[in-house]
């Protein structure tokens, strides 16, 4: 029977260092993800995925299993990347067209139609996932990292919370608001794939008029 995060952890303070490597295997990924989004910069994203294993193995002696693995990971993790972002130890880097961000509805925020795009059509998704990657890096540095760790880490709202370390009512507010905000930054993008899905639509009726 598969251990738990918990148990893993309780392990790792006995002493076995095998079960540390299983935790940094299973969450590594998701951690420099999360971290990328954060910090736009790759090599700094690895850093810090680094020092948050380092900050979780050196207190491992003190571990006690009052929340979630992951809350008091992603915690150190949240931590670690605002303090990055105030001392400017990143770089502004462009969004990979392969690397799509959502919309506040979850849907993706950008599409490329055909197997094999032109040029155009990369040119197009590019600018589209600039201008979602500047709406929510304007945002205020907690709605930033609520909003990454609600659509991206899809966690719910006690455990983001416990990360943030507020109410879950201060906490959906948080949300509300950077939400709102993306809502009305975004507000001409979502017209505009709008806009290009209605010729299609218009065709597809005419063709079964016909």
């Amino acid at each position: 029977m598969a251990r738990s995060d918990v148990q893993l952890m309780l392990d790792v303070k006995a002493g076995d260092d095998s079960s540390f490597e299983l935790l940094l295997r299973k969450y590594r990924t998701p951690l420099v993800n999360f971290l990328y989004r954060m910090v736009r910069d790759t090599a700094t994203a690895e850093d810090l995925a680094q020092e948050v294993f380092l900050r979780v193995y050196r207190a491992r002696k003190d571990y006690a299993p009052s929340a979630k693995f992951t809350t008091w990971m992603f915690r150190i993790a949240t931590n670690l990347a605002l303090n990055s972002r105030r001392d400017g130890r990143y770089r502004q880097l462009e969004v990979s067209i392969d690397q799509p961000a959502e919309l506040e509805d979850g849907a993706p925020a950008f599409e490329v139609p055909d197997r094999q795009p032109g040029i155009e059509h990369q040119l197009i998704a590019r600018d589209r996932a600039d201008t979602i990657r500047r709406a929510v890096e304007s945002l205020p540095e907690k709605q930033r990292a609520a909003v990454l760790l609600h659509k991206y880490q899809e966690m719910d709202y006690d455990e983001i919370a416990g990360i943030l370390q507020c109410s879950e009512s201060a906490l959906k507010s948080l949300l509300f608001r950077a939400y709102e905000t993306l809502r009305v930054e975004l507000a001409s993008l979502v017209e505009t794939r709008r806009a290009e899905s209605q010729p299609k639509t218009q065709s597809r009726r005419g063709e079964m008029r016909s």
